[in-house]
């Protein structure tokens, strides 16, 4: 339920409904957008009667929420949200760009990578230090060691770092470290972590489970938004479908639009894991970017082919240059933007 107040409202009538709602036992959600404050009720909101809150001085009117994902709504939050970390906006006509490698390996291999994706315009550097694999044979991390390496990549470049933590127990350490935790697909309904992600306060990639409806993604937000931590953003990877011989998954572009539509959340695709084949990402980005993606999540490593993971979707330095040139001209299409390289800046700047 939602209640919201007449345009002009004073900031004593929007105090005295928060406290008439929070008297009668309800956690409160201020959402002010341009023209009108909006009150979310957080709470079970069945015993709520409305017309007691109607005739409070202020409020236009009180409007039941008939989504099971209040917090995530539009209808909470009608304006999009920008999530602004370290000056970096999330959310605005601004494509961010996420990239680095699937798994940190090296320092050699991270500081490479990290100047790379900085100089072709990311904002974002990516890395995997805790992994959850398939087998348990399989490269499984660097744990804090490969944190330590993520954070000093991003103090030398400025980029920011983004990470998977996969246990409630290791949030508090990856938030020491990172800028942005990472919720992976195995983990999207692992309520414990999404309550410890919630309770950090921290910025979170929350990545569509492989088998998840556009529902079920917006709910497993609920659960971090409802802990007070409303900087979240969506990640759409791909779905598992009939097709696995030609593409890893199936990158569902409706959810784009959709999640759009339902939510103010800001949406990052991921065309890495949705193809799972580095020739199919730059079509994939571009896709993700004309259907209003906020950001990309691109694998990029120096040598591929010496991945300990996700080398076959992992796109080499060049490859990645070319991708960013590709979606800038996507972004201007649909009047959206992509950051320079940082050598057209220096040429500009030296005439």
């Amino acid at each position: 339920m939602i209640i919201v107040m007449r345009q002009g409202s004073s900031s004593k009538e929007v105090g005295d409904v928060i406290k008439r709602v929070q008297d009668l036992g309800y956690q409160v959600h201020l959402s002010k957008g341009v023209e009108r404050t909006i009150i979310g009720i957080i709470g079970d909101e069945r015993p709520l009667t409305v017309q007691p809150l109607e005739r409070l001085s202020g409020v236009e009117a009180v409007v039941p929420i008939l989504k099971p994902f209040k917090l995530a709504s539009r209808d909470f939050h009608p304006e999009n949200s920008v999530i602004t970390i370290k000056g970096t906006e999330i959310g605005t006509d601004e494509i961010i760009v996420m990239a680095g490698p699937c798994s940190v390996e090296s320092w050699e291999q991270l500081q490479e990578t990290a100047h790379v994706v900085k100089r072709a315009g990311a904002k974002v550097l990516r890395g995997g230090a805790f992994k959850p694999r398939t087998s348990p044979y399989s490269f499984q991390g660097l744990g804090e060691e490969g944190l330590q390496m993520l954070r000093a990549a991003g103090d030398e470049t400025g980029l920011l770092i983004v990470t998977e933590v996969m246990a409630p127990k290791q949030v508090d350490l990856v938030c020491h470290y990172a800028d942005i935790l990472q919720i992976g697909a195995r983990n999207m309904q692992n309520y414990n972590l999404l309550r410890a992600a919630g309770d950090s306060g921290h910025p979170v990639l929350l990545k569509r489970g492989f088998s998840s409806t556009v529902e079920e993604l917006l709910m497993a937000a609920e659960y971090i938004l409802s802990k007070g931590d409303y900087q979240v953003m969506l990640c759409e990877r791909g779905i598992r479908t009939f097709d696995t011989k030609y593409t890893r998954n199936t990158l569902d572009i409706n959810a784009v639009p959709v999640l759009k539509q339902l939510s103010h959340l800001p949406v990052i695709v991921d065309p890495s894991h949705a193809t799972g084949k580095w020739d199919l990402v730059t079509a994939a980005a571009r896709a993700g970017v004309a259907a209003g993606a906020d950001g990309l999540l691109i694998e990029v490593h120096p040598e591929p082919d010496k991945a300990l993971s996700d080398g076959q979707q992992s796109l080499r330095p060049e490859n990645f240059v070319e991708l960013m040139a590709q979606i800038r001209r996507v972004a201007e299409a649909v009047d959206r933007t992509v950051t320079e390289p940082e050598v057209e800046r220096v040429a500009v700047s030296a005439l």
